[in-house]
């Protein structure tokens, strides 16, 4: 199968009604996906959930009319964060699962991305197989008769499943009683959710970003703006603050002292406490090349292996199967906890860290005070174009100068975004002024060289 035009490291991403996520895209995408999906054995069906962009109810009819066209059937849940629909795929015992959602991007971006009947994500020759549905003309000869077209139905329950589902993940000899949680649910997908499952395991709660208006996900708000929360800690004198992204697959902590704690600190948390436990699986955590080696340091020192993927989710789970590894992550906040769910999902990350909190009796402040964290400088720069980093003879001989002068003691990571036109540039080392000069002068590079 040809490579994939359309989908990037999380499925297909843009400006909601402008190529490519137009209704004429959703609409072949979930032809697509039915005529993959569709068994000859029996009804097969799909289902889909979103996040709380305006153009989620215009996309969402879209797939919805492309699967039933093909004689496949739609479930669909409403706004539920991406690792709800996860879940919901397996439980339901769906063929697939559709999630219509630009994740950290702001309303006037929404994408498409989809689980396998496991709830993974799925695999390149799957996602080309689909596309080729957008480039030739298999629905127009595939399309169910009249009588066969599907029909959709709408799971009224789907937000109480997964409520349910993440109040297993936390330990049932536990509970949240004596805990004050601030939480930023950025307007998005955790709005409901997040606040009614921590406040029936007994939590405290101050809840903000809790009024979508279709426009105003990831507004000043969320995982990527975690100022807001933490003024607000100190200022309710919580323990602890959550931050998700719009779809809830991703968080970001602040401690009680109003310090931020990435998903670096949150695998330097959970993943000594997991192998003191004995549920450390093979040893090891999966991270990417953004991972701090700070990180990397602190778990070699405990006997834990730190493995390294690019950038992207799906990598870091198919690195996590390949090892039978349960656990790994991104810097982000993005976690994978494979003994729970089969994807990133920041409320059972969040239910984690709080559920150390409990068994040890440490504030969050003294949990995340794990490692010393090398200094790194990330600079994103727009770009018009993404060629080879080494064709581009100027960006090519800076980046190896930079290398070079780095040593050992530290590291560069060049690398294009997968959702977004840009071209990141991360340096990291000991000193701080070396870093802060070396990412300026590779982004001027990149400005001059390949800028919008």
């Amino acid at each position: 199968m040809s490579a994939r035009r359309l989908f990037g490291t999380d499925g297909v991403r843009g400006v909601a009604n402008e190529w490519p996520m137009t209704v004429e895209t959703a609409l072949k995408i979930g032809q697509g996906a039915a005529s993959v999906f569709r068994s000859p054995k029996r009804r097969a069906k799909i289902i889909i959930g979103k996040d709380t962009r305006l153009s989620g109810y215009m996309i969402e009819n879209a797939i919805a009319a492309g699967i039933c066209s093909m004689g496949v059937d739609v479930m669909l849940c409403g706004p539920l964060p991406t690792p709800g629909i996860a879940f919901l795929t397996r439980s339901m015992r769906c063929d697939a699962g559709v999630v219509i959602s630009a994740s950290h991007n702001s309303f006037e971006y929404n994408g498409i991305k989809l689980f396998s009947r496991h709830g993974f994500k799925l695999a390149d020759e799957v996602e080309a197989t689909i596309e080729a549905h957008l480039f030739g003309d298999e629905s127009i000869e595939t399309r169910a008769k009249a009588g066969q077209v599907g029909k959709a139905f709408r799971i009224e329950d789907a937000r109480g499943r997964y409520i349910v589902f993440l109040k297993n993940a936390f330990p049932d000899d536990l509970t949240l009683d004596g805990l004050s949680l601030v939480m930023d649910c950025a307007h998005g997908a955790t709005y409901k959710v997040a606040p009614a499952v921590m406040e029936e395991l007994g939590a405290k709660i101050i809840v903000v970003g809790d009024e979508p208006d279709g426009e105003n996900i990831n507004r000043d708000c969320g995982s990527l703006h975690v100022d807001h929360v933490v003024g607000l800690v100190p200022h309710y004198g919580a323990d602890v603050g959550l931050a998700f992204d719009g779809d809830g697959d991703r968080v970001i902590m602040v401690d009680d002292k109003g310090r931020i704690v990435d998903g670096d600190r949150i695998l330097g948390i959970l993943a000594p406490w997991l192998k003191r436990q004995g549920r450390l699986t093979s040893g090891c955590v999966v991270g990417t090349v953004m991972t701090n080696m700070g990180l990397e340091v602190m778990l070699r020192e405990q006997g834990i292996d730190l493995v390294r993927t690019q950038v992207g989710d799906r990598y870091v789970v198919e690195e996590m199967l390949k090892r039978n590894c349960n656990i790994g992550g991104e810097q982000s906040g993005h976690i994978i906890f494979l003994d729970h769910n089969s994807t990133g999902d920041g409320i059972i990350s969040a239910l984690q860290v709080l559920s150390v909190m409990k068994d040890t009796g440490r504030p969050l402040s003294e949990l995340a005070d794990c490692f010393t964290a090398f200094p790194q400088v990330l600079i994103n720069v727009t770009v018009k174009e993404q060629p080879d980093i080494f064709e581009v003879p100027a960006l090519a001989k800076a980046a190896a100068a930079a290398e070079e002068e780095l040593g050992s003691r530290g590291r560069l990571l060049i690398r294009y975004s997968g959702t977004e036109p840009l071209l990141r540039v991360m340096v990291e080392g000991e000193d701080d002024a070396q870093i802060n000069r070396l990412a300026r002068e590779l982004a001027e590079i990149v400005a001059r060289e390949l800028g919008a």
